[in-house]
């Protein structure tokens, strides 16, 4: 047996484990998949027993468990600002002190006696690291680069809300920091709020909503130069100052001041589930262009001081996949990588990662196509498991004792307009669902969006979908011609692929520019004409490959809508039950469980049973 190291995240939002042997990441998952919590923040008791169970050792064989972030510095933050800001925060101070003082002040013993439950030996060294050397460690080890700038960018870790870095070998040097309260992420987050979406899971609501702002219009740069002029004071290299006035995350409950931002924007806080109005819209697009800006700066920073060639991102705002293309359109860096799990479940992978080079001082293992493996590094179910769920509940189904059938099959169902819950293999690490957990359909169907949206996502109908491509076939889609396997780059599509608008479009309402046809593949292609890029592999999912490979020689086009496999507020399905539950939930048309198909029409008998018993959780 190897020697292993185990990463834990926990406490905060996306509770994680992942466990890396002999300097291979066996596995890493969130706990959410398993406890069905939505950004599960408890500690991964079922996220650990996974790794350790994929990697087949007992706990008492690690080396060293690693803790994501250090306890002891974030207190000494939240007790400084608290002086600080005093007396303002007291309420703020009162509710969140005594959870410290009780137990994450003593997070050491409070792990080992969640540990003892699965056998860790009191022996085991529990180590922590710093949160942004986790995210750093996260981005770089796993990279194929050998020598690479290190960017992480989040809300907060102890005191850290941005640092660059520097990794060679297995070595990370950081270089410049960025400290609390001034943070991108706490800036993005506080317009999230103000937008009306929930904070630490609607920045992707407000990504999406940007492109329905209207570019260069009074009202955006007005916005523009308020952000820039009154909340925010930003420097040549990306550094930023927050104008403290304008926020409230520091001591308080909320992002921000409420009546110091109506003031200024001349609009009230949207008011989560209403109508959303032009001036959300262009709210949105201003501070996405002001965060690329910042994001690009901090890019150029990054290239100065390290002299490197290749960056490596994470942290939550290297999800914002906007901001990434605008630096792999800057030309500021030969090639880019992006940890896909980037924001703080991926600290755990990271944790683990340090520990690994840095505490165990091992060598480092650089493969050119990253050692992510796809990030494929969840459990996997069995075609038992699979006949277990069919004999429970009766269920017709048809069995491919070939692939190649199936695919086809899958192929064929897609071109007809069907859509497919798609359920293989090991499943993401990470918020993206990258064709293991997934939801697919046609992307040329001008229909498709509007019935994954509200039919089957139960989510907002702005909300653009992401293309998955073969990988060899960018070029006939995308104007940017690299690889992006992870969904985390932002691409123009191809202009001669795009139809002209009409002259009147921009005065109409978000519905009809949503609905809008605007290119040969309108269910994936957002207003801006950009699209949120899938490359599929034949190396790293050969059963995803040859569906969409399929659907090519049926249509021409090696281009399919790829969604993950859930609705809005339930995490991606884990199991063949939670597909199954999914599946019979929504109007997804057909489940394909590992060579197992199963046709909706097929099972009006237990439509009521699933209504009744196995509805989803209220959001």
């Amino acid at each position: 047996m190897g020697k292993a190291v185990l990463g834990i995240s926990a406490f905060y939002h996306d509770s994680a484990a992942a466990l890396v042997q002999d300097g291979k990441i066996v596995a890493a998952v969130q706990e959410e998949r398993f406890t069905r919590k939505k950004h599960d923040d408890g500690f991964p008791l079922n996220a650990i027993q996974y790794c350790l169970d994929e990697a087949g050792m007992d706990a008492s064989e690690l080396e060293c468990v690693v803790f994501y972030d250090k306890p002891f510095i974030k207190f000494e933050r939240l007790l400084e600002t608290y002086h600080a800001f005093a007396p303002k925060g007291l309420p703020s101070f009162v509710n969140s002190v005594p959870v410290w003082l009780k137990d994450k002040l003593f997070m050491k013993k409070l792990i080992r006696k969640h540990l003892k439950s699965i056998g860790l030996s009191n022996s085991v060294s529990i180590l922590f690291t710093e949160h942004h050397l986790s995210h750093a460690a996260s981005a770089f080890y796993p990279s194929p680069f050998e020598e690479a700038a290190i960017l992480t960018i989040d809300g907060v870790g102890e005191w850290t809300t941005t640092a660059i870095s520097h990794g060679k070998g297995n070595q990370i040097t950081i270089l410049k920091e960025l400290h609390f309260p001034h943070s991108i992420g706490l800036l993005y987050s506080a317009f999230t709020y103000y937008c009306g979406f929930r904070v630490n899971s609607g920045e992707y609501k407000l990504m999406g909503l940007a492109p329905y702002g209207i570019p260069g219009s009074d009202r955006v740069e007005t916005m523009k130069r308020q952000i820039l002029a009154e909340l925010i004071d930003l420097r040549p290299d990306g550094s930023l100052l927050l104008n403290m006035d304008y926020f409230n995350f520091a001591t308080g409950l909320t992002m921000c001041n409420n009546k110091r931002w109506e003031k200024l924007f001349g609009i009230p806080r949207r008011n989560e589930e209403s109508e959303i109005s032009q001036e959300y819209m262009d709210m949105a697009l201003a501070i996405q262009q002001v965060t690329d800006e910042i994001v690009v700066k901090l890019a150029a920073t990054a290239r100065q001081l390290t002299g490197c060639n290749n960056l490596v991102m994470a942290g939550g705002v290297a999800l914002n996949c906007v901001s990434n293309g605008k630096i792999l359109e800057s030309g500021l860096f030969t090639d880019l990588w992006i940890q896909p799990a980037a924001g703080d479940a991926g600290g755990s992978l990271g944790a683990a990662l340090a520990g690994w080079y840095q505490f165990l001082n091992q060598e480092r293992l650089v493969n050119p196509e990253d050692l992510m493996q796809g990030s494929y590094l969840g459990p996997s179910y069995t075609e038992q498991d699979i006949r277990n769920l069919i004999r429970r509940f009766d269920i017709p189904h048809t069995y491919f004792a070939e692939f190649n059938d199936l695919a086809r099959k899958t192929a064929s169902l897609i071109n007809s307009g069907k859509v497919i819950g798609w359920f293989q293999g090991r499943m993401e690490f990470g918020p993206r669902a990258l064709g293991n957990r997934s939801i697919i359909g046609d992307a040329r169907n001008p229909e498709m969006q509007k019935k994954m949206n509200l039919k089957i996502k139960f989510r907002e109908s702005f909300r653009p979908f992401a293309p998955a491509i073969l990988e060899e076939d960018i070029s006939e889609f995308c104007s940017c011609k690299i690889a992006s396997p992870y969904m985390l780059l932002v691409m123009p599509v191809l202009q001669e692929r795009c139809h002209k608008l009409p002259d009147n479009y921009l005065e109409g309402d978000l519905y009809s520019r949503l609905y809008f046809e605007r290119s040969d593949f309108p269910a994936i292609t957002h207003i801006d004409y950009s699209a949120r890029v899938q490359t599929v592999s034949r190396k790293t999912n050969e059963r995803f490959w040859k569906v969409i490979s399929e659907f090519k020689k049926i249509t021409g086009y090696g281009i399919v809508i790829n969604t993950s496999f859930n609705v809005r507020g339930e995490p991606i399905v884990g199991t063949p039950f939670d597909a199954f539950r999914c599946f019979m939930n929504t109007e997804i048309d057909f489940l394909v469980l590992n060579d197992f198909l199963f046709d909706k029409t097929q099972l009006e008998n237990l439509k009521a049973e699933f209504a009744k018993n196995y509805q989803f959780a209220a959001d």
